[in-house]
């Protein structure tokens, strides 16, 4: 498996995937500010992943599924739906525990996390049987090749890892703070020339 070296990391391509990058001060990316991505995939072509602790404004999961023509259970209506990244905003995916297994097309990443862009997951969580734990994306966060892994080595992203407690169970304004506490460190000292934990 292919390495790099970054300053005084060395990262391996595909050790991304699974992982949260947490943004830092530092990064100077609005659209980015406090983020939380999910690493989908990451290889020599690049990387993939999803935010997963920016609620979309003014959006529920039941409005997107109603113009989807999905029957749409009450419960489920008033679910949120997140803005996943700047790539493809009209591009909706779903992040879930990998109870849901589509027959079209679901990647599994790792043991506890599994991404459907296919239609039956949402008719599924329309219906209210869907994955257990899931969250609805439009939109996805891209790199190219060496993209992220220079973000990175410019202190823009910080690496802990995915726990489903963390990225489904957390209020998603706690979600940056707590990956920065998973890793032992506290959002009040972090400066805008954080250093890569």
């Amino acid at each position: 498996m292919a390495s790099r070296t970054l300053g005084t990391t060395t990262q391996t391509l595909g050790e991304l995937t699974g992982k949260l990058l947490v943004a830092t001060p530092g990064m100077g990316n609005e659209q980015f500010d406090k983020s939380v991505v999910f690493v989908c995939e990451h290889s020599a072509k690049g990387a993939m992943g999803l935010i997963v602790n920016k609620r979309a404004k003014g959006m529920a999961l039941g409005d997107v599924l109603e113009q989807l023509d999905v029957d749409v259970a009450g419960h489920v209506k008033g679910l949120p739906v997140y803005f996943g990244g700047p790539v493809e905003i009209a591009r909706g995916f779903v992040l879930h525990s990998p109870d849901f297994q589509s027959s079209l097309q679901t990647v599994n990443v790792g043991m506890d996390f599994a991404m459907t862009v296919t239609m039956d997951v949402l008719e599924e969580m329309g219906k209210g049987v869907g994955p257990e734990n899931a969250q609805m994306m439009l939109g996805y966060a891209g790199w190219g090749p060496d993209q992220l892994e220079n973000e990175i080595a410019q202190n823009g992203w910080l690496i802990c890892e995915a726990t489903v407690e963390l990225v489904f169970g957390a209020d998603d304004s706690a979600k940056w703070a707590l990956a920065l506490a998973s890793m032992g460190l506290d959002p009040l000292t972090l400066s805008a020339t954080a250093g890569h934990a």
